[in-house]
């Protein structure tokens, strides 16, 4: 058997049902290549080595979950990747599809490295903490829009699609969990430069109850503050608004 460690965010999906909901949905899109982030006890492992024709790799920090993985699914030798998500290298040199139950204490930077591989990342499906699901596929005008909503959705399309009790998984989180899907967008919203907009975004959430005329004037010539716009708020804006102020930005 293995040990559960609180340090790498380690709660294990045990619910053999929920387990095929998340295969039915990987399998709903054609892939080649697939990545499997935190493969942990191998409750999705197990399924995704018995996918036929395609390539699959899994990248594991916890050389303890390497070793049970190995004995227990022999047919994952040389296709574990002994590192950290966060610091590793881009696995494919073609177009890939990446699933996992992300660790919840990494899950929001695991996002923000999938950003920076988009040109190559064809699906993303994973297990997030409930709220940070739903930050993820907020609009304007939701509680719990913020800077996650809007970097993700100037480039990908979002959808949520269901919840997971704590007690599927071992040990039980103190939160909920849902899966979301993350797909690129045909054509990103426009903007300026992605620099610009994650200059603004964060700006702009980073003092969320002010307007944006005081939350973001460092960013903008006088005259161009004095638009109605700026008397909103971040939440307030659309993706393609932010990414349409960035034109606008010194």
């Amino acid at each position: 058997m293995y040990t559960l460690k609180k340090s790498l965010g380690q709660h294990f999906l045990k619910d053999e049902q929920v387990c095929m909901q998340i295969i039915e949905v990987l399998q709903e899109n054609p892939f080649r290549n697939l990545l499997e982030v935190g493969p942990g006890g191998g409750a999705l492992t197990k399924y995704l080595l018995k996918i036929p024709g395609i390539d699959f790799k899994a990248v594991e920090l916890d050389e303890e979950k390497i070793k049970f993985l190995e004995n227990n699914y022999p047919a994952i030798k040389n296709k574990i990747i002994h590192r950290s998500f966060l610091e590793m290298e881009k696995p494919f040199n073609d177009s890939f599809t990446i699933i996992g139950n992300f660790p919840y204490n990494i899950s929001t930077q695991i996002l923000f490295k999938t950003l920076d591989w988009r040109p190559d990342v064809e699906c993303v499906i994973g297990m997030f903490q409930k709220e940070v699901a739903q930050r993820v596929v907020a609009t304007e005008g939701s509680k719990v829009y913020g800077v996650s909503s809007v970097l993700i959705q100037a480039f990908f399309e979002t959808a949520y699609l269901f919840e997971v009790d704590e007690n599927c998984f071992n040990p039980p989180p103190k939160v909920k969990s849902a899966v979301i899907r993350i797909w690129p967008k045909q054509q990103p919203i426009s903007m300026r430069s992605e620099k610009h907009l994650f200059m603004l975004v964060k700006a702009a959430f980073n003092q969320r109850r002010k307007t944006l005329r005081n939350a973001v004037k460092h960013l903008f010539e006088p005259g161009i503050l004095a638009d109605e716009l700026f008397n909103k708020r971040a939440e307030q804006l659309s993706v393609a608004e932010f990414g349409k102020l960035t034109f606008s930005m010194r």
